[in-house]
């Protein structure tokens, strides 16, 4: 019993570690990214709670980055027609 006890020991001491720098790390970040706490990553520790957690992110409205925020297009202005009946086409350079 003390030889299984020891195995089981050494199991939990590199598993919780392992789960928490390969799992659980990465999960805090994209929670905290999305709007959310991080501390829902804990969900993952329950049974189903990865679901639940996969669910909850997967279907929620995530906040948006200033950055990543694109500003809607001008709409385009109508072409002048040309003294023939065809529009007249400008060739414009585009601003960065």
């Amino acid at each position: 019993m003390g030889f299984l006890l020891q195995h089981v020991a050494v199991f939990f001491a590199l598993g919780v570690p392992f789960l928490i720098a390969f799992w659980v790390l990465p999960l805090w970040f994209v929670c905290k990214k999305a709007g959310f706490s991080p501390w829902l990553t804990l969900l993952n520790c329950i049974p189903l709670g990865n679901t639940v957690l996969l669910y909850l992110l997967a279907f929620a409205d995530w906040k948006r980055h200033p950055m990543f925020q694109v500003d809607p297009m001008p709409a385009p202005q109508q072409a002048q027609a040309a003294p023939g009946g065809r529009p007249h086409i400008v060739a414009r350079r585009m601003e960065p």
